[in-house]
């Protein structure tokens, strides 16, 4: 009995087994498609719960979807410019005011702004109102037509500023936002990415003018000009200048000047009055895809030079017409914009490393950068020296060779002193001899007029007189 009743017990166990077994693999539930529904009926049951399902895994997005960080540090630094405009013109002479707006950016806590050159043209008045509805009086420092960039000061000081970034690490397809004042609409944000890079749009004209834009899809609209253009962590990469459009709006593309040129346009404002150009001396053009395999290069990337001038940078360096430029400093040259941008950065004395392709071989040399007189020595604005007359009553001029040696003294002399005027107050008397502007050194008349016109109110003039081994030291506001 108990040998029957194991049998039984394992026959069994084997059926139910091979019930489980077949219902597990070989009973599975089918998809039913039924053609003459036309596809509405599919997998069974299988939709309701895909639509009411949620994933518990964490999604990790290849690029930033939030930008308030960027848009918080950003936004306090970008301020609102309004510019008036004397227009002369009627036919009864008398003159009429225009008024321009756009963005500025704050680069220093004591209140220098960049902006763009379009912005503040030809303006009599130019107001600055900041993020949190501060106004100031503005005094243009200094413009720059070629990049369309402009450099102002307003007297404050603890003031929010952007840090430049690395316009050369851009990367196309990197996020981006765009901060201004579009239609009056302050402290606007706006994101996009990075379009293309070393753009020209032949905006700007002359001869000597760089565009070699960050192009960007970020909203960019009248209002914006002069305004930043950041990277995801808040690093001024561009002023946002130039948009392509046929109705006056954004229409999907929006130009920058690189932040690696703004600043060096920036240092010279700052320091000459004048942008200091350093030139080649070469005429150029783009490189095409016949002329690069005809000289034996694997591709069309590089400036073709057409003509060396006489005298110039390029001549001296020994570069031949027929050579390809394809290199600056490391840095790659694609294209005649990307070009002009770099040797734009310098300013003439300079000296940069060149490569280039000539005749089957890449060569590399080192070129001394000359301006446009081919001259290494950084020029002046042509200052005259009465250029404080209107504003201060003082008059300056050079130092000569002669009077250098004899006072031993680098700086400006002072010719004149207008009675009434600031300085006469004070009792200067011509013969002084500025040495120092504001506890800065100046060496000649046109550093001691940048740093006179650059300090916004108070000024302290140090200086000798000959004959005297004192100091002098004359303190006094400017007036409105």
């Amino acid at each position: 009995m108990r040998k029957i009743a194991l049998l039984i017990g394992v026959s069994l166990f084997s059926s139910l087994t091979s019930v489980f077994m077949y219902r597990m693999f070989f009973d599975r539930p089918q998809i039913v498609w039924n053609e003459e529904d036309g596809g509405d009926v599919r997998y069974a049951g299988l939709v309701d719960k895909l639509f009411n399902a949620r994933s518990n895994s964490a999604f990790h997005a290849s690029a930033p979807t939030q930008f308030t960080d960027a848009a918080e540090v950003a936004t306090p630094a970008v301020v609102n410019i309004r510019a008036l405009i004397e227009n002369d013109g009627s036919l009864w002479g008398a003159t009429s005011l225009t008024g321009s707006s756009g963005s500025g950016v704050i680069m220093t806590p004591d209140g220098y702004i960049v902006t763009n050159h379009h912005v503040v043209e030809r303006s009599s008045d130019i107001k600055v109102t900041l993020a949190d509805k501060r106004e100031y009086k503005a005094k243009l420092v200094g413009s720059d037509p070629s990049t369309d960039i402009a450099l102002l000061k307003i007297a404050e000081s603890d003031l929010p500023f952007l840090v430049f970034g690395n316009s050369d690490s851009v990367r196309v397809g990197e996020w981006v936002l765009a901060v201004g004042n579009p239609f009056n609409l302050e402290s606007t944000v706006t994101a996009g990415i990075i379009s293309a890079k070393g753009r020209n749009i032949n905006i700007l004209g002359g001869g000597a003018s760089i565009e070699s834009f960050i192009q960007t899809d970020a909203a960019v609209n009248p209002g914006n000009s002069g305004g930043a253009l950041v990277n995801s962590i808040g690093e001024l990469i561009g002023i946002n200048t130039a948009i392509i459009t046929e109705s006056g709006s954004y229409e999907g593309y929006s130009f920058a000047v690189p932040s690696n040129l703004v600043q060096k346009v920036l240092r010279d404002l700052r320091e000459f009055g004048d942008v200091q150009r350093a030139f080649l001396g070469v005429g150029i053009e783009d490189l095409d895809g016949e002329t690069a395999r005809d000289i034996g290069l694997p591709n069309a990337e590089g400036v073709y030079v057409t003509k060396v001038n006489q005298h110039g940078a390029a001549s001296d360096a020994g570069l031949q017409n027929g050579d390809v430029i394809i290199g600056i400093n490391e840095n790659r040259v694609r294209s005649t914009p990307e070009l002009q941008e770099y040797v734009g950065r310098f300013r003439p004395g300079d000296q940069i490393t060149l490569e280039y392709w000539r005749q089957g071989r890449k060569y590399r040399t080192r070129v001394q950068l000359k301006d446009s007189n081919n001259s290494v020595m950084a020029s002046s604005k042509g200052l005259r020296g009465d250029e404080l007359e209107s504003s201060l009553g003082l008059g300056l001029r050079e130092l000569s060779k002669e009077e250098q040696r004899k006072l031993h003294l680098q700086g400006a002399l002072v010719t004149s002193v207008r009675r009434g005027s600031p300085v006469y107050d004070t009792n200067m008397q011509p013969g002084f001899v500025i040495t120092s502007v504001n506890g800065n050194h100046v060496d000649n008349m046109q550093a001691a007029v940048v740093a006179i016109n650059n300090a916004y109110n108070s000024l302290a003039l140090d200086g000798y007189y000959e004959g005297e081994p004192d100091l002098y030291s004359y303190r006094f506001k400017k007036r409105d």
